[in-house]
């Protein structure tokens, strides 16, 4: 017990001095010497395994290597987590907003999906289709049983009168204290719409868990990822040391079963069909650890599930953020969260059965274990080929993304913003790195950003970068990113507070969704910032507006944040003691500023009188309207006057 007392506030010691910062301007990587620079990437070579004996023995020798006396893994895990456009459809198409994504013409997964004459969106495990004229729910399909419905998320993605629900299967959860309720496996729902009726016509479910998925066209690529199912002997009285041993023992006893991604698909006619993913279809780094694979699965929404299934292919890698443009597809493994190992007993000598004699004297501290270099793996696939995506390249780079934010590809080049903390925890700075798309190799990199810092947000557009590192003050750079062998910081700006999702507004503009801030940097809440980026070498704040202790999703999940260029019109969920709601703003040329807030009505849960506010999750605008989307309902509002128009109740 006191060992894992003293490993939880090592890492809580690490975590604070990782946040800790000071800003300072960036340094071009061609600067003289004399600043320690990050690690470099180096070009990972995807290499392909011979046959299934040459798999397995690989993927046993290499989980081996990383087992820990608590299983796979090594250490033990912590587990911590665009432009608007409009559609141009047949004229009676009343113009609308689609999901905010990353890339134009990339769809996203996310909770509600519109073409103009629908909404349809999956709540509490039930896929709703709301037609836009009559503002009334025209079809519903359960996609869950018994309970589970209230505990099982979900995203869509939609093209045409094809809807694909992605749920995330979070194993078991407990209901009123009594018992444990299953929130469903990791499965991809195909439903058609037509006709308002929809239904069910295929069900893919994937060994191992969802990541996430980009849509282009009517192709969606869907990455999983698995661990190796082994079942690891547990004994009492043995020590880490045995325990230990007998893992990699287990590990190298396991069948090749226990690794191949399996697979396990239901038609239209309810005929299930098992597989597995062939061992020539997996590929690995040189480097790997052999305890997780990623597979990237296929899906044309438009023809449905064909004889090929989802044409899978494989990776033995790890991954947690996805990008994608229209040709390549991005899969990044942040490094996990590290506990440090507790040090083993020392082993007694054989001759006289007593520990060494140098040990430290009883006043002399033990040396603490200081984290590893945290590296993160990016590994590209060719997607702009009809069938299964293409292995192109893999690479390392210091540091640590934060979301899918933090890589932009652009003429032949991927960025990649990262914090880079020191081994021993005390040092922070970020570094833009520009990689060669077609071999992950290095190019250029600035670094120096923040130090003692972390990022809170990223923005690419086209050769310009923006990145925002926070402690106390909000430091945005702006970086030139024109020629990628010299990528270099152009402009600062320090404020209080910071931005934690940055937008493109109009021409010269950038908007920033964050947190105001003390000058000790204690958060204070919601801000929206108008940028003035016209000039790389001065950005500066044109407009500032600050709604005292709130805080917004779109700070986390840009998907919560509306943009509509047309009018200025903006809208984002606010949470706040006093009530949630939808924040209404117009952002233009020169200010921010407020129109009004949108709340759903109260709602009482059953069996109990107290009312309570519905939190606001997306809205979307549809012709002169805007549609807000909660847990409980939809409503539609007249976007000049906010005045309520319907209510649809998902419940």
């Amino acid at each position: 017990m006191r060992t894992l007392i003293r490993t939880v506030a090592t890492v809580a010691a690490l975590a604070a001095v990782a946040a800790a910062c000071t800003s300072s301007a960036g340094k071009s990587a061609e600067e003289p010497p004399g600043r320690q620079k990050p690690s470099s990437l180096g070009a990972i070579r995807l290499v392909s395994y011979s046959g299934c004996d040459d798999l397995l023995a690989g993927l046993r020798e290499h989980a081996a290597a990383n087992v820990s006396p608590w299983g796979l893994g090594g250490v033990m895990p912590m587990m911590m987590e665009r432009s608007d456009t409009a559609a141009t459809a047949k004229q009676s198409t009343p113009e609308h907003s689609t999901t905010n994504v990353h890339e134009a013409g990339v769809d996203e997964p996310d909770l509600v999906k519109t073409d103009g004459d629908r909404v349809v969106t999956v709540t509490n495990g039930t896929l709703r289709i709301i037609d836009t004229a009559t503002r009334k729910v025209t079809g519903s399909l359960k996609l869950t049983e018994g309970d589970q419905h209230y505990y099982a998320p979900a995203d869509l993605l939609m093209a045409g009168d094809r809807a694909l629900v992605l749920f995330r299967g979070y194993g078991d959860i407990m209901v009123k204290s009594t018992r444990m309720v299953p929130m469903g496996d990791t499965r991809y729902v195909l439903v058609d719409l037509a006709g308002g009726r929809p239904k069910v016509i295929g069900t893919v479910k994937p060994s191992g868990t969802y990541v996430d998925a980009r849509m282009v066209g009517s192709t969606v690529r869907i990455v999983t990822r698995s661990q190796p199912q082994i079942e690891f002997p547990q004994a009492e009285n043995t020590t880490e040391a045995e325990q230990l041993k007998r893992n990699q023992e287990t590990v190298r006893r396991a069948p090749l079963d226990a690794w191949l991604p399996k697979l396990q698909i239901t038609d239209a006619a309810g005929k299930v069909t098992d597989s597995a993913v062939p061992c020539e279809r997996i590929s690995h780094p040189a480097d790997y650890t052999g305890t997780s694979l990623l597979t990237v699965h296929t899906l044309d929404l438009a023809r449905g599930l064909t004889a090929a299934g989802t044409d899978p292919i494989a990776l033995a890698a790890d991954g947690d953020i996805v990008y994608g443009t229209g040709t390549s597809l991005y899969v990044a493994s942040n490094p996990r969260w590290w506990f440090p190992l507790p040090q083993l007993p020392v082993e007694e000598t054989p001759a006289t059965g007593e520990a060494p004699a140098v040990e430290p004297t009883p006043t002399e501290p033990s040396p603490t274990p200081t984290a590893p270099p945290e590296e993160t793996e990016i590994h590209r696939f060719d997607v702009g080929s009809p069938g299964p995506p293409a292995y192109v390249a893999s690479g390392k780079v210091a540091g640590r993304l934060l979301n899918q934010y933090s890589l932009s590809e652009y003429d032949g080049h991927l960025r990649a913003a990262t914090t880079i903390v020191s081994a021993d925890g005390r040092e922070s700075s970020s570094t833009v790195h520009v990689l060669d798309a077609r071999t992950l190799a290095k190019t250029g990199e600035v670094g120096g950003l923040g130090e003692g810092e972390r990022i809170y947000s990223v923005r690419f557009i086209g050769p310009v970068g923006y990145c925002v590192t926070f402690r106390q003050v909000d430091p945005l750079y702006t970086l030139d990113l024109r020629d990628p062998a010299r990528p270099r910081v152009t402009g600062e700006l320090k404020i209080t507070g910071y931005s934690a999702y940055l937008h493109p507004g109009a021409e010269g503009r950038l908007i920033g969704i964050g947190q105001e801030a003390s000058d000790k940097g204690r958060t204070l809440g919601t801000q929206i910032s108008l940028f003035d980026v016209s000039d790389p070498a001065a950005p500066r704040r044109l407009s500032q507006f600050f709604q005292k202790e709130s805080g917004s999703e779109a700070e986390w999940d840009p998907h919560a944040f509306l943009y509509w260029p047309k009018t200025g019109l903006s809208v984002i969920p606010l949470y706040q003691q006093d009530g949630s709601g939808a924040l209404v703003l117009r952002i233009g040329d020169s200010g921010v500023s407020k129109l009004g807030m949108i709340r759903h009505p109260a709602q009482r849960q059953q069996g109990s009188d107290q009312p309570y506010q519905p939190g606001i999750q997306r809205s979307i605008v549809i012709g002169s309207s805007v549609w807000t989307l909660s847990q409980e309902g939809l409503q539609v509002n007249d976007a000049a006057s906010l005045d309520s128009q319907a209510w649809i109740p998902l419940r």
